[in-house]
């Protein structure tokens, strides 16, 4: 199948106007004010996991170690590694579990944590350095907003929930995490950054005809958001220095989901930028004015004759 020029035109464009956001992302998560506002969800997450782990930790790994014990299929491959002399590890498998079960919880408290109180002031930095001419609409609103990361953060839990027993088969552990944290990382964004800008219908319509490439950033967002997740992997070395590792990859997924939501900015205001430009602006004349008081002609028939100044309205030089 053959793509015309001027279909291959747009895919160019968006392509570039992929790889320009996705820089500009990256150079934008130096600025003094992101490294700033990134600690509020940090010192949040912080003082949260280690409240909870206080008083729930020992509970916790009490109650996976005892399942464990009971699990037929575990204690033969504890067995196995006691014939291989690490029968040591023992004691890592419960408390690593319980770090691999919280971890999607860190991860989506980090998110909407990022979403709340740093998006909105992220989305003003791009458009005050980028965007400063464009309108603001004021399309969705902090109430909408809220209410469909909500109800994006509930379908997400839903499928990693129902997907879970699919997570044991090798290579789909590592395709539906990152796919389902990439959708939702796309949904709520991209919400979040036409918001102030957009009106309702610019934001579905740009939601609708970028999807695939909004979906993209999520997922790439996404397999970069799991990056932390390879401290577990350490296990009984992450888990004797937990109370600096955890505060580490905490701020590693607050500095992602940052980068994300700078990502998605730069991109859909630079879609919006696009979608204004491509609307031809009418501009009425005087001719076109005398016009519309003659019987019969419409506001459409005269919008029709004046997509741009006639040349003979043009000033004339004295």
């Amino acid at each position: 199948m053959r793509v015309g020029p001027g279909k291959k035109n747009g895919i160019l464009k968006r392509m570039k106007s992929l790889f320009d956001s996705f820089w500009r992302a990256v150079a934008y998560c130096i600025h003094p004010r992101v490294i700033a506002l990134s600690f509020l969800p940090l010192i949040l997450m912080v003082v949260l996991s280690f409240g909870m782990g206080y008083f729930f930790w020992e509970g916790a790994v009490a109650s996976v170690s005892a399942w464990l014990q009971s699990y037929e299929l575990m204690q033969a491959f504890l067995g196995w590694l006691d014939r291989l002399g690490m029968g040591g590890l023992r004691a890592v498998f419960g408390p690593l579990l319980v770090l691999v079960l919280v971890t999607p919880v860190i991860v989506l408290l980090c998110l909407l944590l990022v979403a709340l109180f740093m998006t909105p002031a992220m989305v003003e930095l791009v458009a005050q350095r980028r965007f400063v001419g464009l309108q603001r609409k004021h399309g969705g609103s902090m109430v909408v907003s809220v209410l469909w990361s909500l109800g994006s953060t509930l379908l997400a839990v839903i499928a990693l929930v129902v997907s879970m027993p699919l997570w044991l088969i090798p290579p789909l552990v590592l395709i539906l995490p990152p796919l389902i944290w990439g959708w939702l990382t796309y949904r709520v964004f991209a919400f979040d950054a036409l918001a102030v800008h957009a009106s309702a219908d610019e934001r579905k319509r740009i939601l609708r005809e970028r999807r695939g490439t909004l979906l993209l950033m999520g997922v790439a967002s996404g397999y970069l958001g799991a990056a932390p997740s390879l401290l577990w992997a350490s296990g009984a070395i992450f888990i004797a220095m937990a109370p600096l590792l955890v505060p580490v990859a905490i701020w590693i997924y607050t500095l992602v989901f940052a980068f994300a939501s700078l990502w998605f900015a730069h991109y859909a205001l630079d879609c919006l930028q696009a979608l204004r430009d491509a609307e031809p602006s009418a501009i009425l004349t005087s001719a076109d004015l005398a016009t519309l008081a003659l019987p019969g002609v419409t506001v459409d028939h005269a919008l029709n004759n004046c997509a741009t100044p006639r040349p003979d309205d043009a000033p004339k030089p004295t």
